[in-house]
């Protein structure tokens, strides 16, 4: 929630690349898959947009 909204319009890899860093979650087994499964259960407040020209999920808060 906290990189999200300071980092509007992330992707899903740019999340796990600050809970890796600076959070230091390395560990943890995170992928941007599990991520972009996790978001839209747990977090309802995050909405994603498809980016055209990529074909990422894009984050941002409601």
């Amino acid at each position: 929630m906290d990189y999200v909204s300071s980092n509007p319009n992330c992707t899903a890899s740019e999340i796990v690349a600050s809970l890796a860093n600076d959070r230091r979650m390395k560990n943890h087994g995170l992928t941007p898959r599990k991520v972009g499964f996790f978001i839209p259960r747990y977090c309802k407040e995050i909405l994603w947009n498809q980016d055209t020209s990529t074909g990422k999920r894009v984050y941002a808060l409601s």
